[in-house]
């Protein structure tokens, strides 16, 4: 694979975001929807809800994040919590992932934010390898709590 461009997705990057997005959900159990998954990635373009960061080889898209706004009320300071990470199959173990992740702290710092957070899945255990191999921390403090709204 030749070298990793990482850049901000705009609207005109809809359609290959959609595919991988797609992909991505269907990673954690989902099922294929790329309509749904469009119109959800579109909302959140149109409204500047997230940014996107998406990963690109030879012309290709092959990995992307998804970073959402939010605010430590403790350190009264903006965070953002990368709630989306995927790299294509075919892309996986050439560095990608990282890049996307050096980027993605790289836009949080220029934003002066103070932490940038995620969680994964707790069988995911290569990428608990990579996160840890660049320098996250696993949070020892606290545990994530969620309250299921819809079934």
């Amino acid at each position: 694979m030749s070298s990793i461009t990482i850049r901000q997705a705009v609207l005109a990057d809809l359609d290959a975001v959609t595919l991988l997005f797609d992909a991505y959900r269907q990673f954690y159990g989902q099922a294929s929807d790329e309509a749904a998954a469009k119109i959800f990635l579109q909302a959140r373009f149109e409204h500047g809800q997230s940014v996107v960061l998406l990963a690109e080889s030879q012309g290709q898209a092959v990995g992307f994040t998804q970073l959402y706004p939010s605010f430590s009320s403790v350190s009264m300071a903006r965070v953002l919590v990368l709630n989306d990470l995927f790299v294509a199959p075919t892309a996986r173990r050439l560095g990608v992932g990282e890049a996307l992740l050096t980027a993605a702290a790289d836009h949080a710092r220029q934003l002066d934010a103070v932490r940038l957070s995620l969680t994964t899945n707790v069988e995911n255990l290569p990428a608990q390898s990579l996160y840890a191999s660049i320098g996250w921390e696993r949070d020892q403090k606290f545990y994530a709590y969620h309250l299921a709204l819809k079934p």
